[in-house]
């Protein structure tokens, strides 16, 4: 895969949720995983971030340091908000920013979410490969990964994986799909 590919690299739960309705991810804390479940190997590979400015402020909650710092990140909002060290606001064309990006990236350009950024993506086919590791939990309700009417599209399965009770699969987007 190229690495200066768009990359959905995420977790959800076996009912297809990303987050609780509050965006609390706190259902992630204590699964049975392996080490760091591989994702230090893939955060190694990532030169760019790019997030809605929901999951940015969940981010936010989740620890005392920003957690991409060193990163190019770029957080995608309506909002007037002033740019800081550690992230850009942005309200660019999607297409826009996804070509330059990938263009300048040194690295993957992570799609960190939300589902209605993924919808986005997915509607503009900007989502070239998809990472997604399963959670064995249902949690019944919350954010999905696919919101309603999220544009369908073909995918290829190029592997699986395992990390303890994780289960994680990998897929490109299907060629002639784009």
């Amino acid at each position: 895969m190229k690495k200066n590919n768009v990359i959905l690299y995420i977790a959800m739960s076996l009912d297809g949720y990303i987050a609780r309705a509050d965006g609390a991810v706190d259902w992630l804390d204590d699964v049975e995983g392996d080490g760091d479940n591989g994702y230090g190997e893939f955060y190694s590979q990532v030169g760019t971030v790019i997030m809605g400015r929901k999951t940015y402020e969940e981010v936010l909650k989740l620890t005392d340091e920003f957690p991409y710092a060193g990163k190019d990140c770029y957080v995608l909002t309506r909002q007037s908000q002033e740019s800081n060290s550690h992230v850009t606001f942005t309200d660019e064309d999607l297409e826009t920013l996804v070509s330059n990006l990938k263009e300048v990236s040194n690295g993957y350009v992570w799609l960190v979410g939300g589902g209605q950024l993924v919808k986005q993506f997915l509607e503009k086919k900007l989502i070239d490969e998809v990472e997604l590791y399963i959670i064995p939990k249902l949690i019944g309700e919350g954010i999905p990964l696919f919101p309603d009417g999220t544009p369908p599209a073909d995918w290829e399965l190029i592997s699986t994986g395992r990390y303890g009770q994780i289960a994680a699969l990998k897929y490109t987007l299907k060629k002639g799909a784009e």
